[in-house]
């Protein structure tokens, strides 16, 4: 009998680990993605240094001087727009998986709970129904106070995606 109602939990703890190691996946994956595009923008970056020195070093006058550190600051921005629009998707795309993780998570461990419940309630002595309603009960609150963070979560996260997108979107003066 003890045996069925430590069931559910050793399925939690085995969950677990699971989770724990797509934690390490996801991290690590994104972390490696961001190495990337840090490493990307790091070599175009000096490419770009590189053909900024000759030009300015091959302006004739004040003029085409002038001309060349706006046009050099105008890329420059652009490069870093680029950059941060590329590491932000990265982090959104980490955030989204931690987010679905959570979420299974938090599925699976109701799932367990009820379970554990329910078994101890049919072995429980009279009354113990109680209990286990209360259990249940509060096991509902807590899922529907998780379900309304995470609905708030996604919208603040889908609000601060259109800001960014709409922020690359902008065109610079030429």
């Amino acid at each position: 009998m003890a045996t069925t109602t430590a069931n559910p939990l050793s399925e939690i703890s085995s969950a677990t680990v699971d989770a724990a190691a797509r934690l390490a996946k996801v991290s690590m994956d994104s972390a490696e993605r961001a190495m990337a595009v840090q490493l990307e923008y790091a070599k175009g970056a000096l490419s770009q240094a590189t053909l900024n020195a000759k030009a300015l070093a091959g302006a004739k006058d004040v003029q085409e001087l002038m001309a060349l550190r706006s046009r050099i600051a105008e890329n420059t921005l652009e490069n870093l727009m680029g950059y941060s629009r590329s590491l932000y998707e990265v982090a959104s795309e980490a955030q989204s998986e931690f987010s679905k993780l959570a979420e299974e998570r938090m599925s699976s461990f109701q799932r367990a709970v009820t379970e554990s419940v329910d078994q101890a309630a049919k072995s429980a002595p009279a009354g113990g129904d109680l209990a286990a309603a209360a259990i249940k009960s509060s096991l509902a609150a807590t899922t529907a106070a998780f379900d309304t963070f995470t609905k708030a979560a996604k919208h603040v996260a889908s609000f601060t995606d259109a800001g960014v997108r709409g922020a690359g979107n902008g065109k610079t003066r030429k």
